[in-house]
C-alpha cells in the first residue's frame, strides 16, 4: 500500500494538494484525527485499497500533536509511506483568507487572523520536518498540482532527490530552500530589450550568459559546492536537497543556472528543476508552442 500524508498550515493549498490524489484514483480522506490514522489504514488495507491520501492538520485539535508517533506506525505498515508538508509566508496566508473570505480554523472573535497563523505555526512546529516541504508562497495552483504529481512519480529509493529551484530575491526566498545561492552579481539579461521577454531557457538568453566567463565560473563553483557535500546530506537520511538559485526577478540568470546544474547532475542522482518566479512564463511558451502559435 502507497500511504501519502499531506499536511501544513492552513491556506497553504492542502485542498488542491488532496484534490490531485483523489483524481489520481487515491482513496481520500480530508481532516482525520490523527489518533485514527493507523487504524484507518488497517482496515483500508484490509479492503483491498493500494493508494491511500489523508490530510491531517489543526482541524482535528489536539490529536495533531500524535502525528509523529503515528508516521512512526504506520512505518511498519508500509515501506512506501510519503509526507507532504505545505507552507507559506504568512503575508501570503493572510492575502488568500481575505480574497476567498474563508475563516482560519484557529481565529475567532478573541484570536486574529494574524494570531491564528502563529498559533498553528506552533502547533505544526514538530510535523513541519516530516516530510517533503513545499512553499506555496509563489505558487500558481496549476503550478502546486504539478509538483505534487512530480513528486508521487518518484520510486522509493535510497539516496535523495536533488531539486534546483530558481526563484525571484524580490518575491522573497523560498521557504523550502536548504541551501541559497545568490548569483545577482552577474550581468542581468533583463536590461537588454531584446532579451528581457525570454527567460534562461531560451537560446537568445542562454547564449548571451554563455559568452560571460563570470557566469561558467559561478556555475562551475556551486556545481563543486553541491558536489563535494551531496554524500553528506545523502548520509543525513535526507529523501530531498532542495538547491535555491536566486536573481533578481527569478527568469533569466537564476533560470540558466538552475538548467545548467541539473544537467551536470542528472546522471549521478534523481533530478528535479522547477521555476518559482519564471513557472507561469514558462507554461505559456509552452501552451503556446503546443497550439503553434
Amino acid at each position: 500500500m502507497q500511504i501519502v500524508l499531506i499536511s501544513g498550515v492552513s491556506g497553504s493549498g492542502k485542498s488542491i494538494g488532496l484534490k490531485v490524489l483523489e483524481d489520481a484514483d487515491y482513496f481520500a480522506v480530508d481532516n482525520l484525527p490523527a489518533t485514527l490514522l493507523p487504524e484507518l489504514i488497517i482496515d483500508l488495507q484490509a479492503a483491498g485499497y493500494r493508494r491511500v491520501a489523508v490530510a491531517v492538520d489543526v482541524r482535528s485539535g489536539t490529536s495533531i500533536a500524535a502525528l509523529p508517533q503515528q508516521v512512526e506506525r504506520l512505518r511498519g505498515i508500509t515501506s512506501d509511506l510519503r509526507v507532504i508538508f505545505l507552507d507559506a509566508r504568512d503575508d501570503t496566508l493572510i492575502a488568500r483568507f481575505s480574497e476567498t473570505r474563508r475563516t482560519h480554523p484557529l481565529a475567532d472573535e478573541e484570536v486574529t487572523l494574524a494570531e491564528a497563523i502563529h498559533k498553528e505555526r506552533d502547533a505544526l512546529a514538530g510535523i513541519a520536518e516530516l516530510g517533503h516541504h513545499i512553499d506555496t508562497s509563489d505558487l500558481q495552483p496549476n503550478t502546486l498540482r504539478t509538483w505534487i504529481k512530480d513528486f508521487l512519480e518518484i520510486e522509493p529509493t535510497e539516496g535523495l532527490t536533488l531539486m534546483f529551484q530558481s526563484f525571484g530575491f524580490k518575491y522573497g526566498i523560498p521557504l523550502d530552500a536548504d541551501l541559497v545561492f545568490d548569483v545577482r552579481c552577474l550581468p542581468n539579461p533583463h536590461y537588454d530589450p531584446v532579451l528581457r521577454p525570454f527567460t534562461g531557457r531560451d537560446a537568445c538568453v542562454i547564449e548571451f550568459l554563455e559568452s560571460v566567463p563570470e557566469v561558467g565560473q559561478m556555475c562551475e563553483d556551486i556545481r563543486r559546492f553541491v558536489a563535494n557535500w551531496l554524500p553528506a546530506y545523502a548520509r543525513d537520511n535526507r529523501s530531498y536537497l532542495t538547491v535555491a538559485i536566486g536573481c533578481t526577478g527569478g527568469q533569466h540568470r537564476s533560470v540558466y543556472i538552475a538548467e545548467w546544474l541539473g544537467a551536470r547532475f542528472r546522471d549521478e542522482v534523481r533530478v528535479l528543476v522547477r521555476h518559482r518566479s519564471a513557472a507561469r512564463r514558462i507554461l505559456d511558451q509552452g501552451a503556446a508552442a503546443a497550439s503553434g502559435k
